[in-house]
């Protein structure tokens, strides 16, 4: 996953980022496996119906590899910036969805409401899945709950966890979420960020991210971490390696390589 889809990293200090959607395009253009996607695509940044024709673009030219994250948004000062309309967010988000959407899933939607209009809209072509790629919706508040258990395939929890505890808590909020509006709980996947500090780590004390337990020390214990979060209902993580280089990277792949041979 790509990070959140900026305009900005901070108008203050001229710090900055390519454009994330443009980003992704060129990965789906170079890679053949890997799953895409941001985390998480602000709706406020453009016409629902312009986002949807062009994630559906992405996937065709990914091969069907695109997992759609979206948002609300919630950067002030950047939406300032460029002029980006930031009243209402959750409002704005919800007739974005009922745009998005239906045009993903049916390649149709006649929509009119206070924010957006998409009247008599229709995708053509379609993309390389009937249904659309899946849709991941990050929330945490009980309006954004509610709109990830009616639209999304994945909910994406406030993260980054620091530890299997904290997941039970977090399921049982999605299961509420689900249950309030009579969706199954088992429907919806779960997915949150996880913080995995590896060996290499600058000060490296042998400890957990929360420094009380004490943290995996070779690929194989990482590896099972990782198991131990799937095993605990997440069906999707992003990883927070630390330190984030190259080096870890390659350090990490002998814990996909584990990974992929299954349960030890």
């Amino acid at each position: 996953m790509e990070k959140p889809e900026k305009l900005a990293l901070s108008i203050s200090n001229s710090r900055a980022a390519w454009r994330t959607r443009d980003r992704v395009c060129s990965l789906a253009a170079v890679t053949h496996r890997v799953k895409l996607g941001s985390l998480v695509a602000c709706t406020a940044f453009r016409s629902p119906a312009l986002l949807a024709k062009m994630v559906d673009t992405i996937d065709e030219i990914s091969g069907g590899r695109l997992i759609l994250g979206l948002g609300a948004g919630w950067d002030g000062p950047e939406q300032q910036a460029f002029d980006i309309k930031s009243d209402h967010r959750v409002d704005r988000f919800e007739e974005a969805l009922q745009i998005i959407v239906p045009l993903l899933r049916t390649g149709r939607v006649d929509f009119a409401g206070t924010y957006y209009q998409a009247q008599d809209c229709e995708l053509r072509p379609r993309g390389p899945r009937p249904g659309g790629p899946p849709i991941l919706i990050g929330a945490k508040g009980p309006r954004m709950l509610r709109l990830a258990a009616t639209y999304a395939d994945l909910w994406n929890a406030e993260g980054p966890l620091q530890g299997l505890e904290q997941i039970s808590s977090q399921q049982a909020v999605g299961d509420a979420a689900c249950t309030a509006i009579g969706r199954d709980p088992a429907t919806l996947g779960r997915s949150a960020s996880v913080v995995v500090k590896l060996p290499m780590a600058h000060g490296w004390s042998h400890s957990s991210a929360q420094g009380k337990q004490p943290g995996p020390t070779s690929p194989e214990e990482v590896a099972e971490m990782l198991r131990s979060y799937a095993r605990a209902g997440l069906s999707h993580a992003q990883l927070w390696l630390m330190p984030n280089t190259l080096a870890s990277l390659e350090w990490f792949k002998t814990v996909l390589d584990l990974l992929d041979q299954g349960e030890a």
